[in-house]
């Protein structure tokens, strides 16, 4: 079936709740319907989108809003004696692929559970959480190429992923390829992922208080757990998540601002960074905005948000796009003048 509707409220289709319009929005639940669009009588530019958790509208979309309501999780042959390969449609919500894979004893996207969007675009954005990337996962991305009207696929080496990044990002090809479904390889076998921050602790906390082992699922709710203490629920205050991408920097840039940080707080303290390779270190964004005195911060209708501030937030509801974009300039501003050190949004702003 296709929807489609004319002078479009994208409210609902954006995390931050943006009030802005599209001049056409349609959502199709089959390639078959997809095939029945007439491409040539819509408003462009064409603007494909998942669940809109990772997007900033700088206003109204003088174009055509598309959404994939393909949904299926089907499992596929085993691909090895301890692992499972997995069909998923571009509409799935990614949270529901990481709920039926802890329920089915899977390991390897418990990790991701709870981040907002839908399949296909997780498999654009590259999304992360936990020392985990989508990418991890991922086997073969299957899409439709507009610009051949062909159906391929991508097996992940091609997909050139990095960090919040893909071959699918590139300008030379944005927009071009429409993802259909992803292909997933999963392990039956124990392996748990826990390096990163305190999710072992966490995790070990957790398993003494169970009476059972750690499991995929045990690990999930944690990772929710942590997740819920730390980031707003979007239903209830709007935002995209992690608003910029951690730097990467090279080591005398690391040193500088370690020396910033001894001073403040003494030799003793650790500045928070992690090895990056080839001589460069990751910084993480929220602990440098945090230094900059951004966290909690209020303005208006915007804000940032008081349990991490690696979050923008549409505070009351109301925000218009020009506030969001005020707030992110004045922060890497003030990251910059403070570290040497621009931040880059990981957002994606959708110009009108």
């Amino acid at each position: 079936m296709v929807k489609q509707l004319h002078d479009f409220s994208l409210v609902s289709l954006n995390t931050f709740g943006m009030r802005v319009r599209a001049a056409e929005f349609i959502e199709y639940d089959s390639m078959a319907d997809f095939f029945d669009i007439e491409f040539e009588s819509l408003p462009e530019p064409l603007l494909h989108i998942g669940g809109g958790s990772n997007l900033l509208f700088t206003g109204d979309f003088p174009g055509t809003v598309l959404h994939s309501a393909i949904k299926f999780i089907t499992p596929l042959d085993d691909c090895c004696p301890d692992g499972i390969r997995v069909s998923v449609g571009a509409g799935v919500c990614f949270d529901d692929f990481c709920s039926w894979a802890a329920s089915q004893g899977l390991w390897g996207v418990e990790n991701l559970s709870h981040i907002p969007g839908e399949v296909g675009a997780a498999a654009v954005q590259n999304i992360g959480a936990y020392g985990v990337e989508v990418k991890d996962i991922i086997e073969t991305v299957y899409c439709y190429d507009l610009e051949e009207e062909e159906f391929v696929h991508f097996d992940v080496s091609e997909c050139a992923y990095g960090y919040r990044d893909s071959f699918f990002k590139k300008e030379e090809v944005k927009g071009r390829y429409i993802v259909t479904h992803v292909i997933f390889r999963l392990t039956k076998t124990y392996s748990p992922r826990l390096d990163y921050g305190h999710l072992k602790e966490a995790v070990e906390n957790a398993f003494s208080e169970s009476s059972g082992a750690i499991t995929p699922e045990l690990v999930r709710n944690v990772v929710i757990s942590i997740r819920k203490s730390k980031l707003p629920d979007v239903s209830d205050l709007g935002s995209a998540g992690s608003f910029f991408k951690n730097p990467v920097v090279a080591y005398d840039v690391f040193e500088a601002v370690d020396k910033y940080a001894k001073e403040k707080y003494g030799n003793d303290y650790k500045t928070p960074h992690y090895d990056a390779g080839d001589g460069l270190v990751k910084i993480p964004a929220a602990w440098l905005i945090e230094q900059c005195g951004w966290k909690g911060y209020s303005e208006g209708n915007v804000g940032v948000y008081e349990k991490q501030p690696l979050v923008i937030v549409n505070k009351t509801g109301k925000a218009r796009p020009s506030e969001i974009i005020a707030l992110e300039n004045k922060i890497m501003d003030s990251v910059e003048d403070t570290f040497s050190i621009r931040l880059s949004p990981e957002v994606e702003h959708v110009n009108s």
